[in-house]
């Protein structure tokens, strides 16, 4: 059978439900998730607060994907369930569990960062009791990070701890503007390599700082001093009792971290930083061991308000940029620590924009106290989890137990060892680290393990923010190569020298279209073909150069066909710049590839269709169609009584449609059981069976097949 036919389907599909789920479903109040019984749709609330994602409704189940939000009002099959029911005896015992984590490694923050324990534990306190009870995230635990540690450091080395308040106040509230105008979602367009190699930045430095903690030794200065001062401090260590005594419980910390996670069940719940922690002051009482203990003062009195003179330091432009590189990596952190926590466990969703907004509301409280930056942290938050916990009163609990034990039990802390909590902060920055991604990245793609390599080492040799702008930088310049690959590929055919394009088409190409372009023209053929029609984006700067290679050739004398990228971009034109007609373009038989879309094609019952195996069919711009009078000869099936544009020359017709209210025209009868006539579900399916032109084959091989090779 040759020629364009419309063929039904009917029976089964029409029979079987299921074959149609869409349309019945839309036909199907019941189906509809918050339908009404009149078959509308039900109001719902789609958006939480800052304009996150709110929650959702499974059909049937009911099942919520965040609390606040109703996912509709109508509809039988749709139930209601609340948010997490809370177990207060689970949600005491998981905070009690964050509480044991969260305390040594605030202090060994703090330690870290150059600042008096108590800090740190306000830092904590404020994590739980402000932003644990804000709403964003639900199962978050937050307080002073490792991640930040040497950022801070660095800053009160060059600022003074007078004026870490200040730089922390603005932090915070320069993230409650973020969130405010919702560009929570933004930290997550960041390459995930810049991410990865952020984090290494910080976890390589962390680990040799407190390596010197860790041996009762103070830290030279800089990332690059304290790595190129490792094999002096070995060498003062073996010669030091005392020091060894500090080395030996620093590495029994590092060796627990690592290892605790093989202890059985029960043991397993206790946190192996606690056990170091009692280890250590054990170790630390017994007579003629003379190791560096925790020096702790009174919490209250630690607190330092910033004055006029620390809100005078925002002129200077090293406290703007302090200000700008906490705010970034603060929020990037506890942003990318959410995604990191909600695919822990399957309760609620963190909503980005609010959490920001908690975080920031942290850091303003944390700043206007003098205390520690805040962010969200992965080993308290995975306590949480592991813990039971199901809503926000097991991290709210924690900052309480915190503020208890700072305010009743201050001379506990004083018999803590500082090297078994420079062991834990050596294990988190061995976590940050994460060596194994290096590898892991190379297999999977090394234009991005150069990403990651270049991200970490810039921040290990300059700073943290430096680094991550390269980084950032780096990634986008490897997006733009990536985005413009383009496939240029020329010859000769005839008299024609013909450039065809594919792909992205931008200035990080313009040598090669420059030489592709310079090879047709002296290639010395008196036409030229520019075929652009593969090109998926063409920039300024190659249309620019197509274009003004086509106005040069042109006035030459030269005939340039370009055919541009998307519809209606053909610019066909003659020697003179003036629009080439079709009898030109059909004038030279192989010139030009047969259109089977230009085509025209008939219409109406008297339309003349060609049947048989030797039935020519009209192609190209010019080709007509003629009725044969008194309705002879084929007609299309579906097209009875369709008198569109007379006879003559036709358009082509738009397609048949998909649906019929009345059965069509009974075919005559034939042998054998009568068919059953088309009910008002059947549909109608355009085929084109028209013949392939017989040089198909050789064009589709020439024009074609040489560039797929090249890819």
């Amino acid at each position: 059978m040759s020629g364009a036919h419309a063929t039904r389907t009917r029976g089964a599909r029409a029979r079987d439900p299921k074959a149609r789920p869409a349309r019945d479903g839309a036909r199907d109040p019941a189906r509809s998730t918050g339908g009404d019984p009149g078959g509308g749709a039900g109001p719902r609330r789609d958006a939480g607060p800052g304009g996150d994602a709110g929650p959702r409704r499974d059909v049937g189940t009911g099942k919520d994907a965040g609390p606040g939000g109703d996912a509709g009002t109508g509809g039988d099959s749709v139930t209601t369930r609340k948010g997490p029911k809370a177990d207060l005896a689970t949600e005491i015992t998981a905070s009690l569990v964050v509480f044991l984590v969260a305390l040594p490694l605030c202090i060994g923050v703090a330690v870290a960062s150059g600042v008096p324990a108590e800090l740190g534990i306000i830092s904590g306190v404020i994590g739980g009791l402000v932003v644990g009870a804000a709403r964003g995230s639900t199962l978050q635990v937050s307080g002073p990070a490792a991640g930040l540690a040497a950022l801070v450091a660095e800053t009160v080395l060059e600022h003074g701890v007078a004026m870490l308040g200040v730089i922390v106040l603005f932090s915070g509230l320069l993230q409650i503007v973020l969130g405010l105008v919702k560009l929570g979602r933004f930290f997550q367009a960041i390459s995930l390599a810049v991410v990865q190699g952020m984090l290494a930045g910080i976890g390589l430095p962390l680990m040799f700082s407190q390596a010197y903690p860790a041996m009762d030794a103070k830290a030279p200065g800089t990332p690059i001093e304290n790595m190129a001062g490792v094999p002096g401090l070995l060498a003062d260590t073996l010669t030091d009792p005392q020091a060894l005594i500090a080395a030996a419980l620093g590495a029994v910390t590092v060796v627990l971290s690592f290892l605790w996670k093989k202890a059985p069940g029960p043991v397993r719940k206790v946190p192996a930083a606690l056990v170091a922690v009692g280890i250590g002051i054990a170790v630390a009482a017994i007579p003629g061991v003379e190791i560096k203990t925790l020096q702790v003062g009174n919490l209250l009195a630690s607190v330092d308000v910033p004055g006029p003179e620390q809100f005078a330091g925002l002129a200077h432009a090293g406290i703007i940029t302090a200000v700008l590189t906490f705010t970034v990596i603060a929020s990037a952190e506890s942003l990318f620590t959410a995604a990191a926590v909600d695919r822990m466990h399957d309760g609620p969703r963190t909503r980005y924009n609010p959490e920001l907004i908690a975080q920031g509301a942290g850091n303003t409280v944390a700043g206007l106290l003098g205390a520690l930056p805040i962010t969200a942290v992965v080993a308290r938050s995975s306590a949480n989890v592991q813990a039971g916990a199901k809503t926000r009163l097991s991290r709210t609990l924690h900052g309480l137990w915190l503020l208890a034990f700072a305010l009743l039990l201050p001379q506990v802390l004083a018999l803590i060892p500082i090297s078994v909590l420079a062991g834990v902060l050596i294990h988190s920055g061995w976590k940050l680290f994460a060596p194994e991604e290096f590898p892991k990245m190379w297999r999977q793609d090394r234009g991005e393990f150069a990403v990651m390599t270049l991200t970490t080492l810039v921040i290990v040799a300059t700073a943290l923010l430096e680094g991550v702008l390269f980084g950032l930088a780096a990634g986008i310049v490897l997006a733009a190569v990536r985005m413009s690959q383009t496939v240029i590929r020329q010859h000769i055919e005839d008299d024609t020298a013909k450039v065809v394009m594919a792909g992205n088409a931008t200035f990080l190409r313009l040598p090669q279209v420059i030489e592709a372009l310079e090879a047709a023209a002296g290639a010395g053929r008196p036409r030229i073909r520019l075929d652009l029609t593969g090109v998926t984006h063409l920039d300024h700067a190659c249309r620019s150069q197509v274009e003004e290679f086509t106005a040069q050739q042109r006035g030459k004398g030269l005939r340039v066909e370009l055919l541009m990228p998307g519809p209606a971009k053909r610019h066909d034109t003659g020697e003179d710049g003036s629009p080439r007609s079709a009898a030109d373009r059909s004038a030279r038989p192989g010139s030009e590839r047969p259109s089977q879309t230009a085509a025209t094609w008939p219409s109406g019952a008297d339309a003349e269709w060609p049947s048989g195996t030797d039935a020519e069919w009209p192609s190209g711009t010019d080709a007509e169609w003629f009725s044969r009078p008194g309705g002879e000869g084929g007609s299309r099936p579906g097209d009875e009584g369709s008198s569109r544009r007379g006879a003559g020359r036709h358009a082509r017709p738009a397609p048949l449609p998909r649906r019929r209210t009345a059965a069509a025209p009974a075919a005559p009868a034939a042998p054998g059981p009568s068919p059953v006539a088309p009910g008002p579900t059947a549909e109608w399916f355009y085929l084109d069976t028209t013949p392939m032109p017989e040089d198909f084959a050789q064009r589709y091989a020439e024009e074609y097949a040489p560039g797929h090779a090249q890819r």
